[in-house]
């Protein structure tokens, strides 16, 4: 047994730089309820980069150290800082979620029963070659289930199926999703065709458009395209969504989707009403793809609501019987509706490389690592 794990940590330094490093630590006893797994794969998803990179401009990184043990510097702006200070001077552990074996279990029968399995776990700190969770951090998968495979079994899985919950508690029917190409989308369209929700897809690029629509989307709207405007309104018209998640967070994508959800809901407005239509429409933003300034421009009446979204609210707002219900239909469909594509594999080492953080750093669609911390 391992006494020792390699692991990725952040630090922000007073004199206004980044580090990013490997460090050694202990490798714990897990407690009565605890497991021990050896981390094999571990995903990066854009809510670990948020903590990875912090406000850093990375076009500065430079590298020190060794091929084994690299040292990634680079500068924050000093107008930036002020976002950071709360974390100054802590080498923070990074990493949502991952997979591996359970290697040592704890006393409990929960425990025990994991031990020798496959899991796919959540709780941070997972850049790391072993990690001791909880059991109920730990999803036991299906046999032949690989690490890989099992890598992205709570994030992206949960968050997809959380948008549906949300909008069937909130009384709505469909919904609009951004950034609808990434892994994440991907799932979200496979749950709503096998659930028969209708789903409004918006991308920005013609390959994507045609990615999803090969997947059977029906309606993707490109917001670069000139149309954009009145093609996602015929769609709301067709589809009646008026609920959005937005992954973007800044400009006015956000603000134009509630403007064309008003269009749409006043086609079946039969009187002139200066208040706008009595429709409901709810933007929920859950990620900052763009950094900018979020803009509103309200031109869509009064019946309108803009707010965060999260996974972890969701799951305590719902309660662990639902919770539990999501997890066992991640396991059950991790190779079908759950599955989450990789275009590079990486060392811990690997993931401190000018050349892997320039590509994940841009959070491109389509281009999404997977660490493999035992390589």
């Amino acid at each position: 047994m391992a006494t020792a794990s390699l692991q990725l940590r952040t630090l922000i330094r007073d004199d206004n730089t980044l580090e990013l490093s490997l460090a050694e630590v202990d490798v714990p006893d897990p407690g009565p309820n605890e497991v021990l797994v050896r981390v094999e794969a571990a995903p990066i998803n854009p809510s670990d980069l948020a903590l990875l990179f912090g406000p850093a401009d990375m076009t500065t990184a430079r590298v020190s150290g060794t091929a084994e043990r690299p040292v990634v510097t680079a500068d924050i702006p000093e107008k930036l800082m002020k976002l950071v200070q709360a974390r100054l001077g802590q080498s923070l552990p990074i990493g949502n979620e991952g997979s591996g074996v359970v290697v040592a279990a704890g006393s409990s029968d929960a425990a025990q029963a994991l031990m020798g399995k496959m899991v796919g776990i959540i709780g941070g700190d997972m850049y790391s070659q072993y990690r001791c969770v909880n059991v109920f951090q730990a999803l036991e998968l299906s046999d032949g289930t690989t690490a890989a495979e099992g890598a992205s079994c709570f994030v992206n899985p949960l968050t997809s199926q959380a948008m549906v919950e949300t909008m069937r508690m909130e009384g709505h029917t469909a919904l609009v999703h951004t950034a609808a190409a990434s892994n994440l989308g991907q799932m979200l369209n496979r749950i709503c065709q096998a659930d028969g929700v209708d789903l409004v897809n918006i991308v920005r690029k013609p390959e994507q458009e045609e990615l999803l629509r090969g997947m059977g989307a029906k309606y993707v709207c490109n917001s670069a395209a000139e149309s954009f405007r009145s093609d996602l309104t015929e769609a709301l018209v067709t589809t009646g969504a008026t609920i959005a998640f937005d992954a973007t967070g800044g400009g006015r994508l956000g603000s134009d989707i509630l403007t064309c959800m008003e269009a749409a809901a006043a086609r079946s407005m039969t009187e002139y009403n200066r208040y706008g239509s009595d429709v409901y429409k709810q933007l929920y933003i859950y990620g900052g793809l763009d950094r900018s300034p979020t803009t509103l421009t309200r031109n869509y009446g009064f019946a309108w609501g803009v707010g965060g979204f999260l996974l972890t609210p969701f799951l305590r707002k719902v309660g662990i019987e639902k919770q539990l219900a999501m997890r066992a239909r991640v396991a059950a469909e991790i190779k079908t509706t759950f599955a989450s594509h990789y275009t590079s594999e990486v060392s811990l080492a690997g993931a401190l490389s000018p050349e892997a953080m320039s590509v994940y750093g841009r959070q491109a669609t389509g281009e999404k690592f997977l660490i493999l911390p035992q390589a």
